[in-house]
């Protein structure tokens, strides 16, 4: 809720900045010898709060930084950039810490946040609102009732806390095992290429594929995210596994590309951090519960009988919030209009078509 209270480019300054210390921090604890799981964890929470604080305020700046007509691209753009440099960070993380050690790694580490932290301080963007007014009680209120208002963002807000309540376990628990088992550990590492590769297949789509109800069309490929699961469940075939493992990143993709665009089209820009931090808070908050929990039931269930358990919650989810009226009439903002207009029940008032 700060990205109501505190200006936006300030606010990711900052949170830059203090990753930047915190990695500087825990790059001098490991080369210096004196570092500690407790200490890694206890540092881990505190950028994950970093993270939490910046990621709202970042989504919203988007459209204060871009004309509305590049909206559209600029927000596919922003998600395949993102992709893309999880993958080279992945990669020369990999080679640095090879090379040089896991220290040295989080040192270059800490230095990119600060080059970010650089770049924020260059954003001239004028604020939404103006800061201090009110208590942030009064602006968690604020941001829960424009939730509330609009039906499709609630519900879906709702569908990615399922999800996330049951892939949190599969991704993190339960699929690295059963492949392993199946296969071996290099398996796995293929299966997270696969699904980075649907991700930026997803990503370079998305910069030219515009369907006018695109939040209908991501929510129905939305459902694509199941194949991860049940393609872990079949075992057998290796390709399979990656072509399942590749239809979940490039569903899930082409839903997040719409479904951002659709906050960014249809919330007032002075609420857009409000909304963006409930989204957040939906998409994670069941995310632990699901790590906790998966043990123990699939120790019940079975893992594979849960693997199916998982992916027709996944599909299923997906597809019956595809019928929500306010999902399928939702249409995507022709460029240069003033944008769509959201009635109390939250569904849109069509947009002409581009």
């Amino acid at each position: 809720m700060l990205g109501a209270r505190v200006p936006r480019a300030v606010l990711l300054q900052g949170s830059a900045l203090g990753a930047s210390l915190t990695q500087a921090f825990i790059a001098s604890s490991l080369i210096g010898g004196w570092s500690s799981i407790t200490l890694l964890g206890a540092v881990g929470m505190l950028n994950g709060a970093l993270s939490a604080l910046s990621g709202p305020s970042s989504a919203a700046l988007t459209r204060q930084t871009v004309p509305a007509e590049v909206l559209p691209s600029a927000v596919a753009l922003r998600r395949l950039l993102q992709n893309t440099a999880m993958i080279i960070g992945f990669a020369g993380a990999g080679i640095l810490v090879a090379v040089a050690g896991s220290g040295w790694a989080i040192a270059v580490d800490a230095v990119t946040f600060a080059v970010a932290a650089a770049c924020f301080h260059r954003l001239d963007v004028p604020p939404t609102t103006a800061s201090g007014q009110g208590s942030l009680l009064h602006d968690l209120g604020e941001g829960a009732r424009e939730v509330a208002r609009h039906s499709w963002l609630w519900v879906l807000i709702l569908q990615a806390t399922l999800y996330h309540l049951f892939y949190g376990g599969v991704q993190g628990v339960l699929g690295p095992i059963v492949v392993r088992d199946t296969w071996d550990e290099v398996a796995w590492g293929w299966a997270l290429a696969a699904l980075m590769s649907g991700f930026m297949a997803g990503g370079l789509l998305s910069l030219r594929f515009r369907p006018r109800r695109g939040l209908l069309v991501g929510t129905v490929l939305l459902a694509l995210t199941a194949c991860f699961p049940a393609a872990i469940a079949l075992g057998g075939s290796m390709t399979v596994l990656l072509v399942g493992a590749f239809l979940h990143g490039f569903g899930l993709e082409i839903f997040s590309v719409n479904w951002d665009l659709s906050i960014q089209q249809n919330i007032a820009p002075d609420k857009l951090a409000r909304v963006y931090a409930f989204d957040l808070m939906g998409s994670f908050l069941a995310r632990p519960v699901g790590l906790a929990l998966v043990g123990p039931i699939s120790a019940t269930t079975g893992v594979v009988p849960w693997l199916w358990v998982c992916a027709a919650v996944m599909a299923g989810g997906s597809l019956l919030v595809a019928l929500l009226p306010s999902v399928r009439r939702l249409e995507r903002t022709r460029a240069g209009s003033s944008g769509a207009t959201a009635d109390a029940a939250g569904v849109a008032a069509p947009a002409p078509p581009a």
